[in-house]
């Protein structure tokens, strides 16, 4: 699953819309023959690594529950909030959907979430990790029950560093560290590309703390990326491309190229996330993984999903139900761990002790170390919006139409009119 942000137009808009009603309402969910409750769930992580881990806590559930029958509807990243929002806007949410921390503030804003305290029944929330409970509470509201975290690391392909006779990453490089060896790695004639970095605002904030800025003011009323960092960050962005890494004209706007890239062995470094690890079980060549080279400082981002309940459902006993046990059984936990689907955010550690037996790759311990120095996305109500708009300008840039420096300052003068 790559983390891209992409523009749906106004037909794919609509097709998602006609989609959606065609789904039929959320709230017609009881075999009036049978008593039994269809529960709607709609996922972006499943898909297309872990259908069958999710299907394995599906099935558990339903055991344990035997009047709830789940069903699982996946999209794409690139193409999941869209439908979300068209199925709410439509009248056919379902029942429990996934969100992640950077669009929760959004829905819970908009009115579209439960409030999970007021079906809670088995089990409590003291298995959580507390920080990852507190990330989706808001107003002091429990709208979402936190399902897993994820952090993003630098992947890189141990057979093209001994071909080219250049020293593996470490733990202590720093971007002049990785600009150097992805130079000596890139052999266009042969396709090799040294450097995957995507130009786009996950990398963006991220690489704005590890040159020692922020991305809004303290009180979270004004941007405050356009400055000497900000520019330090674009420019380590967008100087790659064409050079360690392809051209957008290159890419030619194909789905996960960066990952058909890595796993076709064509790629020496790859920033991305530990949801990748499954996927790459079986390429036929030695990989590893450490955390991300810094400058001014280390920095890596760090996910958490969740699940949460519409505020419509008409059954919402079932729906934390489902929830809890998806974020915080012994099933789902185990599942997740021994599967490398992401990790879950439970305070238990012997659970995730047992993510580092796995041998593939060998330094999963750059995981929990990458834990130490985290960015967090910055949120605002209109997140999608400002996501959007930060993409868009430094595209601008990567593609030569404009300065880093009139990039960041229009996308500046975007976001200060969001938060306004």
């Amino acid at each position: 699953m790559s983390r891209h942000i992409k523009i749906v137009t106004a037909v794919a808009a609509a097709a998602l819309l006609a989609t959606a009603c065609s789904q039929g309402s959320a709230t017609k969910g009881t075999d009036s023959a049978t008593g039994k409750v269809t529960l709607r769930y709609f996922t972006f992580s499943a898909a297309p690594d872990h259908v069958k881990d999710l299907d394995t806590i599906e099935k558990a559930f339903e055991k344990e529950n035997p009047n709830v029958d789940v069903v699982v509807e996946t999209a794409p990243f690139d193409q999941y909030f869209t439908k979300l929002q068209t199925s709410i806007a439509g009248g056919t949410a379902p029942d429990t959907f996934e969100l992640n921390y950077e669009n929760f503030v959004t829905y819970a804003s908009a009115g579209s979430l439960l409030d999970l305290a007021t079906v809670a029944g088995d089990g409590g929330t003291a298995v959580y990790a507390q920080e990852s409970l507190n990330a989706f509470k808001r107003d002091g509201k429990q709208y979402a029950l936190p399902a897993s975290f994820s952090t993003v690391v630098l992947f890189y392909n141990k057979d093209l560093f001994d071909k080219a006779g250049v020293a593996p990453p470490t733990a202590d490089w720093t971007w002049a560290d990785e600009q150097a060896a992805a130079a000596k790695l890139t052999d266009k004639k042969k396709g090799v590309y040294g450097d995957f970095q995507p130009v786009q605002f996950f990398e963006f904030y991220k690489t704005l703390k590890q040159a020692g800025g922020e991305f809004l003011s303290a009180d979270g009323r004004k941007s405050a990326f356009n400055g000497p960092q900000g520019v330090k960050a674009a420019t380590w962005l967008v100087s790659k491309v064409g050079k360690t890494m392809p051209t957008e004209a290159e890419i030619g706007g194909t789905a996960d190229y960066d990952t058909n890239l890595f796993k076709s062995g064509k790629l020496a470094m790859w920033h991305n996330g530990i949801w990748q690890f499954a996927g790459l079980k079986d390429v036929p060549f030695d990989w590893d993984v450490v955390v991300e080279p810094g400058d001014a400082a280390k920095a890596s981002a760090v996910f958490h999903n969740a699940v949460a309940a519409s505020s419509t459902t008409k059954h919402g006993k079932e729906a934390w139900a489902w929830a809890r046990f998806l974020s915080a059984s012994d099933t789902a936990a185990n599942t997740r761990v021994q599967s490398s689907w992401e990790l879950p955010p439970v305070s238990d550690q012997q659970v995730l002790s047992g993510y580092l037996k796995d041998p593939k790759p060998a330094n999963r311990q750059a995981v929990f170390d990458s834990l130490k120095s985290i960015a967090l996305p910055p949120v605002i109500k209109r997140q999608q919006e400002m996501q959007d708009a930060v993409t868009k300008e430094l595209g601008e840039a990567a593609a030569g139409r404009k300065s880093v420096e009139d990039a960041l300052k229009a996308a500046a003068a975007e976001v200060d009119a969001l938060l306004g």
